[in-house]
């Protein structure tokens, strides 16, 4: 007969559940769920009572109903577009090995990290009067809604490509190609075998897109024209331009509420969805395109040619149209200060404080999100379906709103972060951290169960399962998801433009107070800065590619045993793609 556990036993997986949220709920709780409370305690509480009449009249607006409809649908839109067009890019980021993969996965990042107020100016210089459609096609398309549904696949390809590519990479081909060798044809395996595999990675990078696009701001304020905005456009001007905080309070309400609602049919319909996988070495999947996949590769290098290389190509030969021709001349205004300026530094040192800055935030984020991803693959129920969602609400809720939620409620103690250069890196990383969790999950969720399960036997401790089993497994996700962390962090413009000191600006704010003044010089400068900023995240997030792109990212975890150190795994890609999860009890693709 077996022997009870003992308590300590059975209190263990509790209190590591409990140890795993505590650090980042508590961080949600301060510098997310605290501020965005006192912004809308501020706008929907005066003379000491709640008006809560204000929410009926804002919703009873017919002009409030038409801005969430338009919200709504332009977010689908553009989640279903960019889908489309990035998913088959994922495929041969993934797949193919071919030359300057590694410089060309970087360069295709690097629109998500542009302030949107210049890419939306690169794609009115496109699309609008004067621009490549109305030169060659007559047609100006700067005010339409196709113009923001291309600008929101810009800004978003990279999201797919590496959420949905970083999965793809390591799952094992042998089992599509075995399901070829019973029989089915090359679509048939993908779409039998591969695309259940794949199915919560693309639903995470659908729902983060999805996001992004619902509140949207600097794209919809420039190339939508005053006729159209989206649910973030309205809160800014409610709260910037006519000072109506409760009426902005309400529409933050109302935004949050949605988003809710799409992250809980989000986790109700993937629930049953996850599946244990067979995942490989990554650097062994790749190989040289054949057949049909040149055609395939040449298609996809069209596509990131003209919609992602072609805009920034605008912005760098905008920065070296100087007064006086083709030069440096806006560049070199950059490291001094002008009579005129707006800055009280030089704006070249926005460089170096963007880095310290995003470098900090994805630190955090790093931190926070593994502890987040590892909570929830270690336990299942509605409370943590609940702790996941609220992990996304941050790409949900307006950024106006926690700018100005920082400004309001971190100036006294025990939260007294005014004179902190912390304030900066903490509202990036709000950011940041979803995206850690999107990454890493997926792929914590498709580790064998049972290699834990033998390493907890054999005596060791949960942290030391953590790093000697899992980590050597999760080790491409945690690149991929610090390399997105990083780039969110450096182009994050929404929040910082609010609690970014005069004196230490970040790369986007020094960008939108250059272009906010008139002038030659000003724009120039702003063209010069973002350049530099598209040159400095290709470059780290290329260094970012190294470590993944080695044969060596990737191994074999052993299980240790209390006393045993590890062993070391044999080398990798010794003979083909060697699998670094155990097989599966159930075939992969089906459920728990």
């Amino acid at each position: 007969m077996e022997r009870p556990r003992p308590l300590a036993a059975r209190l263990r997986p509790l209190a590591v559940g409990l140890g795993l949220t505590a650090l980042p709920l508590a961080f949600f709780a301060a510098f997310f769920a605290y501020p965005v409370a006192a912004i809308v305690g501020r706008g929907l509480r005066q003379g000491g009572r709640w008006q809560w009449g204000r929410i009926g009249d804002v919703l009873g607006d017919p002009s409030v109903r038409h801005v969430l409809w338009f919200t709504c649908w332009q977010a689908a839109a553009s989640t279903a577009l960019t889908l489309a067009v990035a998913l088959p890019g994922a495929y041969v980021f993934a797949r193919l090995d071919f030359p300057g993969r590694r410089l060309l996965r970087a360069v295709v990042t690097v629109p998500f990290v542009l302030p949107t107020v210049v890419a939306g100016s690169a794609f009115l210089a496109l699309l609008g009067r004067g621009g490549l459609t109305d030169t060659l096609f007559g047609a100006r398309l700067d005010t339409s809604v196709w113009a923001i549904l291309i600008a929101h696949v810009f800004f978003n390809y990279a999201v797919v490509v590496r959420t949905v590519g970083g999965l793809w990479a390591q799952l094992d081909p042998r089992q599509e190609e075995a399901a070829r060798v019973l029989g089915a044809g090359r679509f048939a395996a993908w779409r039998r075998v591969t695309l259940p595999a794949l199915a919560p990675s693309v639903a995470a990078a659908g729902v983060m897109v999805f996001l992004f696009t619902f509140t949207s701001f600097g794209v919809v304020q420039i190339l939508g024209g005053p006729t159209r905005a989206t649910l973030e456009v309205e809160i800014y001007r409610e709260t910037a331009e006519i000072f109506d905080l409760p009426a902005a309070a309400v529409l933050t309400l109302l935004q949050l509420a949605a988003v809710v609602a799409i992250l809980a049919v989000h986790a109700r319909t993937l629930r049953r969805r996850e599946s244990a996988l067979r995942l490989v070495d990554a650097a062994g999947t790749a190989h040289r395109p054949r057949g049909g996949e040149r055609a395939l590769l040449a298609a996809v290098l069209a596509v990131v040619a003209v919609l992602i290389v072609l805009p920034l190509a605008v912005l760098a030969a905008r920065s070296l149209d100087g007064p006086h021709g083709y030069g440096f001349a806006f560049y070199r205004a950059l490291g001094s200060v002008g009579d005129d300026s707006t800055f009280l530094v030089p704006p070249l040192q926005a460089i170096g404080n963007s880095l310290r800055y995003a470098a900090a935030a994805t630190g955090i984020a790093l931190l926070i999100g593994g502890l987040a991803a590892a909570a929830l693959t270690r336990r299942a129920g509605r409370v943590m379906r609940g702790f996941d969602a609220l992990l996304m609400l941050p790409l949900g809720t307006s950024a106006v709103t926690v700018g100005f939620g920082f400004l309001i409620s971190l100036d006294k103690p025990p939260l007294d972060l005014r004179d902190s250069w912390l304030l900066v890196p903490l509202a990036q990383a709000l950011v940041g951290v979803p995206f850690v969790v999107r990454v890493m999950l997926p792929v914590l969720r498709a580790v064998d169960q049972r290699l834990r399960e033998a390493a907890a036997v054999l005596g060791a401790s949960p942290l030391r399962v953590w790093r000697e089993v899992e980590l050597p497994l999760v080790a491409r996700a945690v690149g991929i998801a610090a390399g997105f962390a990083f780039a969110v962090s450096l182009g994050e413009f929404g929040a910082t433009v609010f609690i970014a000191r005069p004196d230490s600006p970040t790369l986007p704010v020094a960008v939108a107070r250059l272009l906010g003044r008139p002038g030659e010089m000003n724009y120039g400068q702003a063209m010069a800065l973002s350049t530099i900023l598209m040159v400095v995240c290709a470059a780290c997030l290329l260094i970012l590619e190294v470590p993944l792109s080695s044969p060596h990212a990737a191994r074999t975890p052993a299980v240790p045993g209390p006393q045993t150190p590890a062993a070391k795994a044999p080398d990798a890609g010794a003979a083909g793609p060697r699998p670094l999860a155990a097989e599966p009890a159930e075939p992969a693709g089906r459920a728990r």
